[in-house]
């Protein structure tokens, strides 16, 4: 059973090919023309996906040696994302789909991140909690089965991801900003200051990033040119620590609360390199299993489609063609 899925939600046009558990192909298409603008644009991201989603689709049905003929289904991001970018995937989806007879699944982009964890580890069942955390998602999920999901938490305001792209731009670093200040944060002193940790009240797993970005704005506008320069690789690190600060406690809460034996850390975020250490000792420490995708499957991807794709097309599940793109899709 062949899969092509597609993925389109934001600024990667991406096509992948599951083979029941084996992944033939995964080719991903970053826009840098958003560069420039330091974040993304949304009509310019469309419009980059109009004009790269016919190659990149190819590309991948070349890479796994076959053609769209040798497709069982087709599959593609349905939400949530933009609006613009959603409707191009799901759009070249459906025409594949209905120009050769074959099944259509819109799959959710969170979903999608949530399983990335198991593509290379096909041995990860549920029950599991998942860490997404990405540019636009900062989620603490319990995963029951597929499709059986329960939000614990999640972000009140900024992304962990936007907050990294945010405060990239305080500190004067190009975008996108999370490997940057992760590169940079790298060679800082952690203890120069010490950035606030947001608790929210009666909300234990839910998330919040805003202040600690004003936070670091006030502060790096407190020092003087010279300390700015002198101090920038500092404040990355202070700013990473508070955010790693933020998750661990929550983490170690619910594993307990749920009595889980695993957990995966998926989304873009996940590849930051002290978020990853962090969390590896913290499994050790606590004693559960961790798995975290390459990062190749941590950004934006069509394989992760594939995969949920894959599990959901096995269980005999189909989406009709009328299905529309959700922008604001959940996941519970």
């Amino acid at each position: 059973m062949k899969i092509l899925a597609i993925e389109s939600s934001c600024d990667e046009t991406a096509a992948a090919v599951f083979e029941d558990e084996i992944l033939l192909s995964n080719i991903i298409a970053s826009q840098e023309v958003h560069i420039e603008y330091g974040g993304v644009v949304p009509e310019l991201a469309s419009r980059a996906h109009i004009a790269k989603i016919s190659a990149i689709v190819g590309k991948a049905l070349k890479s796994a040696h076959c053609t769209v003929e040798d497709i069982d289904a087709v599959a593609a991001t349905y939400g949530p994302g933009l609006a613009g970018s959603l409707i191009v995937g799901v759009t070249f989806a459906k025409g594949l789909a209905l120009a050769h007879n074959l099944p259509f699944l819109g799959i959710n982009h969170i979903e999608g991140h949530i399983f990335s964890a198991s593509i290379e580890n096909s041995e990860l069942r549920p029950p599991f909690l998942a860490l997404v955390i990405s540019g636009g998602h900062s989620l603490l999920v319990l995963v029951q089965g597929v499709g059986t999901y329960q939000i614990l938490g999640t972000t009140i305001d900024d992304a962990a991801g936007e907050a990294y792209d945010k405060v990239a731009k305080i500190i004067g670093l190009p975008y996108p900003g999370g490997p940057n200040i992760d590169n940079l944060a790298s060679q800082g002193d952690e203890s120069f200051v010490k950035f606030p940790v947001a608790r929210i009240k009666n909300q234990p797993y839910c998330f919040s990033f805003s202040g600690l970005k004003t936070a670091v704005l006030y502060k790096y506008r407190s020092l003087s040119e010279a300390e700015q320069n002198t101090h920038r690789a500092d404040i990355a690190a202070c700013f990473q620590k508070a955010v790693i600060d933020a998750i661990c406690p929550k983490i170690t809460a619910a594993m307990q609360e749920f009595n889980l034996e695993k957990m995966v850390m998926v989304g873009g975020v996940a590849r930051n390199s002290a978020l990853r250490a962090t969390m590896k000792e913290l499994s050790v420490k606590q004693r559960f299993q961790l798995f975290v995708p390459a990062g190749i499957f941590c950004t934006d991807n069509a394989a992760m489609i594939g995969k949920v794709a894959q599990l959901r097309f096995a269980n005999g599940e189909k989406s009709e063609l009328d299905l529309s793109v959700s922008p604001n899709l959940s996941i519970d």
